[in-house]
């Protein structure tokens, strides 16, 4: 029953690391697997290194974390939706989303933010290295999944549809972004 529930809240944690993607992959020039397995990397990596620091740290982060961590995931969501939805505008081959690796940690990191007060919240309940385990190799292993699957399908999407898709994948990230604010 653990592992269902560590799946679960793994799931639910990925869900906007999919959104992202799939938003961002609309843009993608380069979709090579050797590309997409080198995001989807990052993304579980910081997911999951968030998720295990604030499980480590529980105590010291608890009133920071739950304090800041809207506005911080609003800020770096804002900035990667606002650069695509100009760039969607614009029509140009400029790209400002996940085609670069700098923005490809600050997708990273807005979209693992609640993977550190999920830590946090694991950490004040007590909960063991033995019970946390599932949860951080669920985490790790569903959020390489979803990017992965995000960036392919939105690659596709994007192929498709062309350059208006980036603007609204920005509009979507900002929205997200915007319903970050009102999750206190």
């Amino acid at each position: 029953m653990e592992i269902l529930k560590a799946i679960l809240l793994a799931a639910s944690l990925c869900a906007d690391c999919l959104a992202v993607s799939l938003c961002s992959g609309v843009t993608l020039r380069d979709v090579s697997w050797g590309r997409v397995l080198g995001v989807a990397s990052v993304f579980a990596v910081i997911q999951a290194g968030l998720l295990l620091a604030g499980w480590a740290f529980g105590s010291l982060f608890a009133g920071f974390v739950h304090k800041v961590s809207h506005i911080i995931g609003f800020l770096l969501l804002l900035y990667v939706g606002a650069s695509m939805l100009v760039e969607g505008i614009r029509g140009k081959d400029e790209v400002r989303n996940l085609d670069g690796w700098g923005n490809v940690l600050i997708g990273g990191l807005a979209t693992s933010i609640d993977a550190l007060a999920v830590g946090v919240a694991q950490s004040m309940e007590g909960v063991s290295w033995a019970g946390f385990l599932p949860l951080l190799v669920s985490v790790f292993v569903i959020t390489a999944l979803s990017v992965l699957v995000g960036l392919r399908g939105g690659s596709a999407i994007g192929r498709r549809f062309g350059h208006w898709t980036e603007a609204v994948g920005g509009l979507i990230l900002i929205m997200i972004g915007v319903s970050l604010l009102f999750k206190v």
